[in-house]
C-alpha cells in the first residue's frame, strides 16, 4: 500500500519539473491546495443526496403542481405470465421471431403480442413528474453554483485575462471562496455518479458517465497540480447553458411551450458559443499553448487536456442532438422532446406507435360506423323494390 502510494503520489506526474510538494506545502501567506482537501468532497455528495431527498418532496414536486405539471395516462397492461417472464428476464423489445414464438405459445395474436410489450414498455417509462423533479433538482444546483461562481469570479484577474493563469504557477494561492466553489462543485458531481444507477436512464446514457468520470477527474487533478484558475473558468462556463437547458425541460413537462420555446432558443446559443467557441478558443488554447511559456510538459499536462479534450468531444456528440431539435423548432414552430436525455433509450417510437394505433382504432370505428349505415340504407332500398312492398301502391 505504501509502494502504490508513493507511486500515485510522485510529484513528476502532479508538478512541473523542478516542483516538489514540499515547495508546495511550504509557501506563507496563502493557501495552496493540498490532495488531502479533496475528502472533503466525499461529505458533501451524501449531504447532496439528502438535500435532494428534502428537495424533491418540499420543493419541486409542489412548484410541478402549481406549474400543472401531468402525467400521462398509461394504457393498463393485462397479466399474461410467459410474456412478463420474458419481458423482465430477457428483452423489453423482443424481435420478430421471439413474437412470433411467443404468439404460439398464448391465445394471443402477433398485433396483441406487439401492443402487450408496447404498452408493458410505457408503463416502465419515467412520469412527467419524475422527470420535472431531477430537471428541478438540477437547475436548483445551477443556478445557485453560476450565482455564486459568477460572484467569486468577477473581480479575478485570470476571467478577463487567460495569461493570469500561469502568473506564477503552480505556487498560486486560493480564496477559500474559490476553494468551497471548487469542493461543492466536486461533491455534486460526486453526487450525480452516486444516483446515476437511480435516476432516470437516458439515450446518452454512456455518455452521462464519461462525463461524470471525466469531470470528476479533471476537478480532482486540477486541484492537486493547482490548475485551479482553469477548473473555476470551466465551471463557470459548463453551468451558464445548464441553467437554461434544466429549466427549459421543467417547461416543457409543465407543457409551458412558449417559455420552453424561448428558453430553448437562448439555451442553444449559450450552448454553442460557449461550448464550440469561448472553451477550445480560451479555455484549452490557454491549456495547451500559453501554459508552455512557464513550463515543459510534463505528465499532468498531457492528462489535463486529454481530459479537456475528452469534454470537447461530448460538447460535439451534444450539440449534434441540440441542432437537430433546433431544426424541428425551426421547421416546426415548437419544441420537441429532447432528443439528447430525455427519453428512454429504446422507446422513442412508443408514443408514435400508439398514436398511430389510436387512429387506425378512431378510423375502424368510424368505418363500422359507416358501414353500418350503408346497411340500414341497403335494408331499405330492398324493403323499397320487394313485391310485398309495391303491392299496397298497385291496389
Amino acid at each position: 500500500m505504501g509502494a502504490l502510494d508513493q507511486w500515485l503520489w510522485r510529484q513528476e506526474y502532479w508538478l512541473p519539473p523542478g516542483i516538489t510538494w514540499e515547495d508546495m506545502q511550504g509557501q506563507e501567506g496563502g493557501w495552496y491546495p493540498r490532495p488531502r482537501d479533496l475528502l472533503v468532497a466525499l461529505p458533501l455528495a451524501l449531504g447532496f443526496i439528502a438535500l435532494r431527498f428534502v428537495f424533491d418532496r418540499l420543493v419541486a414536486v409542489p412548484l410541478g403542481r402549481q406549474l400543472g405539471v401531468c402525467d400521462r395516462t398509461r394504457v393498463p397492461v393485462r397479466l399474461v405470465p410467459h410474456l412478463e417472464a420474458f419481458y423482465t428476464r430477457h428483452s423489453r423489445q423482443p424481435t420478430q421471431n421471439e413474437i412470433l414464438s411467443l404468439t404460439k405459445r398464448s391465445d394471443l395474436t402477433q398485433r396483441q403480442v406487439e401492443t402487450w410489450f408496447r404498452h408493458r414498455r410505457n408503463q416502465d417509462r419515467p412520469s412527467n413528474t419524475r422527470k420535472f423533479r431531477e430537471a428541478c433538482w438540477r437547475f436548483a444546483f445551477y443556478m445557485v453554483a453560476f450565482t455564486a461562481g459568477l460572484a467569486v469570479m468577477i473581480d479575478a484577474p485570470w476571467l478577463w485575462d487567460q495569461r493570469e493563469c500561469w502568473n506564477g504557477y503552480p505556487l498560486q494561492t486560493i480564496t477559500k471562496a474559490h476553494y468551497w466553489y471548487y469542493m461543492t462543485e466536486l461533491g455534486f458531481y460526486w453526487s450525480l455518479l452516486l444516483c446515476v444507477s437511480v435516476d432516470i436512464k437516458r439515450k446518452d446514457f454512456k455518455e452521462q458517465i464519461v462525463h461524470h468520470v471525466s469531470t470528476i477527474s479533471l476537478l480532482g487533478f486540477s486541484y492537486c497540480s493547482n490548475y485551479v484558475r482553469i477548473g473555476t473558468l470551466v465551471m463557470l462556463l459548463h453551468d451558464s447553458a445548464d441553467v437554461l437547458l434544466e429549466s427549459a425541460k421543467m417547461f416543457n413537462y409543465a407543457d409551458w411551450r412558449k417559455s420552453c420555446d424561448v428558453l430553448f432558443v437562448i439555451f442553444t446559443l449559450v450552448f454553442l458559443v460557449t461550448r464550440l467557441v469561448v472553451f477550445p478558443l480560451k479555455v484549452i488554447h490557454t491549456t495547451l499553448v500559453l501554459s508552455m511559456e512557464v513550463f515543459s510538459p510534463f505528465f499532468g499536462y498531457y492528462f489535463f487536456n486529454v481530459l479537456l479534450l475528452v469534454l470537447q468531444a461530448l460538447h460535439v456528440f451534444w450539440a449534434w442532438f441540440i441542432l437537430r431539435m433546433f431544426y424541428k423548432f425551426i421547421f416546426r414552430g415548437k419544441v420537441g422532446r429532447d432528443e439528447r436525455s430525455d427519453e428512454e433509450s429504446g422507446d422513442d417510437d412508443d408514443e408514435e406507435e400508439e398514436g398511430e394505433e389510436e387512429a387506425e382504432c378512431g378510423w375502424e370505428k368510424r368505418k363500422d360506423a359507416l358501414n353500418g349505415g350503408l346497411a340500414v340504407l341497403t335494408n331499405l332500398t330492398n324493403q323499397r323494390s320487394s313485391p310485398s312492398n309495391r303491392m299496397p301502391n298497385s291496389r
